[in-house]
């Protein structure tokens, strides 16, 4: 059964939680993503999203001088490179996340996507099943 270390992406932009939420964003924009760790000293300690800064940043008129400590997401959701993929797929729908941070002894090591379980054949079952769970309807607020 393949694992996490087989399919995670290792070259992985980050930030620390005193940098800006542009430099965030530009970031996002230069990698073409949607999640950004949120890194010191190597251990991951939160990350940071294009919902995250829309809701707790541009929603509250909050500069983009603010810190990504400020707008991030704590205690993210975490994979270990010998998780399975079923596992991993198991716990994004669950947790209802399409980019799961991989650690190792609290260093961040990687990040697998949604992505990256739909364009390996083996995994599309998974990943159909993950994102059906994680794209389930909301209703709106009356």
């Amino acid at each position: 059964m393949a694992q996490l270390r087989d399919i995670m992406t290792t070259q992985v932009a980050a930030v620390s939680p005193q940098d800006n939420v542009y430099q965030a964003a530009n970031l996002m924009k230069q990698h073409n993503v949607g999640m950004i760790p949120v890194v010191e000293n190597g251990q991951l300690r939160g990350v940071i999203t294009d919902r995250d800064l829309v809701i707790r940043g541009i929603a509250d008129k909050k500069p983009n001088s603010q810190q990504v400590a400020d707008v991030m997401t704590n205690a993210p959701v975490t994979g270990t490179p010998d998780m399975s993929v079923d596992e991993a797929a198991r716990l994004m729908a669950q947790h209802q996340i399409r980019r799961l941070p991989v650690v190792e002894n609290g260093q961040l090591v990687g990040v697998v996507s949604i992505g990256d379980l739909a364009v390996r054949q083996p995994f599309a079952d998974e990943a159909g099943h993950a994102l059906s769970n994680i794209s389930e309807p909301s209703r709106p607020v009356m």
